[in-house]
């Protein structure tokens, strides 16, 4: 199959999502030409979908202590935030097994303390990459505020908040009275509430990551719309593209290509355990309230934000084949969940959404190089933290890029972290 370029760039990064697109800006930052590949637009997939919360404190990993204790609740519950085809549960069970392994307080504050390393400025670092491009406002200041309904009052000795506090985010509780003045829409039923401030929240991400996009290209990037279908190590220690058109030569090529990164590597004999784990999201476009901060539903594990679009509730997790097609019941199940707080809210009109994260069972992502491979870069696994891990991981893949060393580590990140990871 014939080349189809003669002149690569010293970075190619395949993936246009906010992992990939951020990998692009810092990799343009030290001098690197970059070009980006994907099959979509930027900003078209998962990176569209989540909740906009942009978060210096969101340390706090999937696999918490005692968490598999409300499992078989969840999985009863057609309408729990957990959700598991049972055909494909063989599938999934080491996974599961490797995610309760690591849910132990020890782990735990490990995991912590490598999430803390890559959400810490965060909020800057977006303003930052926002500068200049006419789109700055696409980041608004906000507060994580987190409900809790009836009789129920936040314990901030719970996992949740001992975690941030330990790493010095500022929690509060409030009560009824400071809720309703600052969420004015939300149900009276909810009589307490954990705040968190010093945050920000995307009005748009799925705009976000196109004006990020736009700015690399600005600064010289080339962006293709091409679907690579393998890749093809080569004699020289290179890694190629295999398009339908040809293949496409690199120098240095960044994999950030979300869940479809470990079936990129799979034929390299690398087998890393990245779950397909599908969130699910509804967006009201005439909302008809106001949402001001960020508002997580403690014991329906939903969140909700106002955006360009609308209101958006999204917080549903469903563990499936990553071929299986979307079961939009899940999305709609979020209806009832977001009207009991925001009674208010007019759903005569909705848009249902999927998308798929990529999960590994400790909540880190793969960040590095790829053992075998010299020119060979992972970044991608950032399970429900992608948008707030996106700017970190950019600064260490272009540290890893340009062979620049470090005082931190970050083996935590590794690729091959994970045991029996080459056939």
């Amino acid at each position: 199959m014939p080349h189809a370029n003669d002149a690569p760039a010293d970075v190619t990064i395949l993936g246009a999502g906010i992992i990939g697109v951020c990998c692009a800006l810092s990799a343009l930052e030290r001098g690197l030409s970059v070009t980006i590949i994907d099959r979509d637009a930027p900003g078209e997939a998962t990176s569209s979908g989540n909740a906009g919360v942009i978060s210096p404190w969101s340390c706090v990993p999937q696999c918490l202590p005692g968490v598999w204790k409300g499992v078989p609740r969840w999985l009863l519950d057609p309408k729990g935030p957990v959700k598991v085809r049972w055909r494909d549960l063989a599938s999934i069970l080491p996974w599961t097994l490797a995610f309760m392994r690591n849910a132990t307080p020890a782990k735990v504050a490990g995991i912590s303390d490598a999430m803390d390393l890559l959400m810490r400025d965060n909020v800057e670092a977006y303003r930052w990459y926002l500068a200049g491009t006419g789109h700055e406002n696409l980041i608004a200041d906000s507060w994580l505020v987190t409900l809790f309904r009836g009789d129920l009052r936040p314990d901030l000795d719970d996992w949740p908040w001992k975690l941030r506090r330990e790493r010095g985010a500022p929690v509060e509780i409030i009560d009824a009275p400071t809720l309703q003045e600052i969420e004015p829409a939300v149900s009276r039923a909810y009589r307490s509430a954990v705040v968190i401030k010093g945050q920000a929240r995307a009005r748009s991400p799925s705009t976000l990551c196109k004006a990020l996009a736009e700015k690399a290209v600005a600064q010289g990037a080339e962006l293709q719309l091409n679907e690579v279908e393998a890749l093809l190590p080569e004699a020289d220690g290179t890694v190629s593209l295999k398009t339908p058109g040809g293949v496409i030569s690199t120098k240095r090529l960044v994999l950030s290509a979300g869940i479809w990164s470990a079936k990129l590597l799979r034929p390299l004999g690398i087998k890393l355990p990245l779950m397909a784990e599908r969130g699910y999201h509804l967006e009201f476009p005439e909302p008809g309230v106001t949402v001001n901060h960020s508002v997580q539903d403690m014991s329906a594990k939903i969140f909700l934000s106002a955006m360009t679009e609308g209101v958006r509730v999204a917080g549903t997790a469903e563990f499936a084949d990553l071929n299986a097609p979307p079961n939009y019941a899940r999305a709609r199940a979020l209806e009832p969940l977001v009207k009991r707080v925001l009674p208010s809210l007019n759903t005569a009109s909705k848009r249902e959404w999927m998308g798929i994260r990529p999960s590994f069972p400790d909540s880190l992502p793969a960040i590095g190089p790829l053992p075998g491979f010299p020119s060979l870069f992972a970044a991608f696994g950032h399970s429900h933290y992608g948008l707030g891990m996106a700017p970190a991981t950019a600064r260490i893949t272009a540290d890893h890029l340009t062979g620049m060393r470090s005082n931190t580590d970050y083996s935590m990140f590794a690729p091959m972290r994970f045991p029996k990871c080459r056939d």
